[in-house]
């Protein structure tokens, strides 16, 4: 095995790099250095939007977009609250500002609660049906901190809260076709899986030692088979959500990039490698925009 090269938890780049020191350490909390984190919560509303058939709808992916920008940091300040005795432990983790003590859990709650506002606001910009279904996610973004303790697959249950953004885009503008809905966001919970598990490679030796679970630690010496596994079931939901919405072959296609670029992931990935995997999970920023265009081709076209 390689020997291991910690990647830095914050870069500390751009505006956030600019900030004075407390407005700082809030925004590394929220991790706004790290845009990343909110695209991926980002995409799958896109998804569900641009699949309805309803149009481009600017306005309302832009109030998602807010939201997926907000509610990621808000769920990132909550996990660091929860997880502040790990995240000591573990040298990636080390330095964040709770678990080094540069912000108080006090000062974390209160900043929680403003990122909520902010999600809040964007929540009465939906219809009441979508407002429910966005509800409907507290429960699996709350428990999601403790997953890690209980069970080998804790991204199994991120899956589910980070992909959540389908349904809600869905039924902000449709309440029918629920097998469309169902097979696009299957789909999107085996793409978080997979990318997650790629995410995970990092930590695998910290997170061994002070007892955390991940399906990268499960899989073992079959992490780059089970990604594999993962971007397949991923290809296949949304093929099927394709197919069940236009009934026609041509439609496949759309999902054809997509699926080249995943299958570039996987067939390129090297778990002992301490740069190749981050590489390759931030590279699912791309991925999102690929599965946006088939979306809003097949929905619109």
């Amino acid at each position: 095995m390689a020997p291991t090269i910690l990647t830095p938890d914050s870069q500390h780049r751009g505006l956030v790099a600019r900030l004075p020191q407390r407005p700082r350490d809030l925004a590394l909390l929220a991790r706004f250095d790290r845009p990343i984190g909110w695209w991926l919560l980002f995409w799958p509303c896109a998804w569900g939007v641009w699949l309805t058939g309803t149009g481009l709808q600017a306005e309302l992916v832009l109030w998602l977009l807010l939201g997926a920008i907000a509610m990621r940091g808000a769920g990132c300040v909550y996990n660091d609250i929860v997880d502040a005795d790990l995240d000591r432990q573990v040298a990636r983790t080390a330095a964040r500002p709770i678990a080094s003590g540069r912000v108080s859990v006090k000062a974390a709650w209160v900043w929680l609660v403003a990122l909520c506002l902010v999600g809040l606001l964007v929540l009465f910009q939906l219809r009441w049906q979508a407002q429910l279904v966005a509800l409907g996610s507290l429960f699996l973004v709350a428990a999601y901190p403790f997953m890690k303790r209980i069970t080998g697959w804790p991204q199994a249950w991120l899956g589910l809260v980070f992909t959540w953004g389908v349904p809600v885009g869905w039924v902000a503008l449709r309440g029918d076709r629920p097998e469309v809905l169902a097979a696009l966001y299957l789909g999107s919970i085996f793409w978080c899986i997979g990318y997650d598990t790629i995410y995970a490679l990092q930590d695998r030796e910290d997170d061994a030692l002070v007892g955390i679970r991940s399906s990268a630690l499960t899989l073992g010496p079959r992490v780059r088979a089970g990604v594999w596994t993962c971007y397949s079931l991923a290809i296949s939901g949304w093929g099927a959500a394709f197919w069940l919405l236009r009934g026609d072959p041509l439609a496949l296609l759309a999902i054809a990039p997509a699926a080249a670029h995943l299958a570039w992931q996987a067939a390129t990935l090297q778990a002992d490698d301490p740069v190749n995997p981050l590489a390759r999970f931030r590279s699912n920023r791309f991925a999102g925009l690929l599965v946006a265009s088939g979306c809003l081709v097949v929905g619109n076209a």
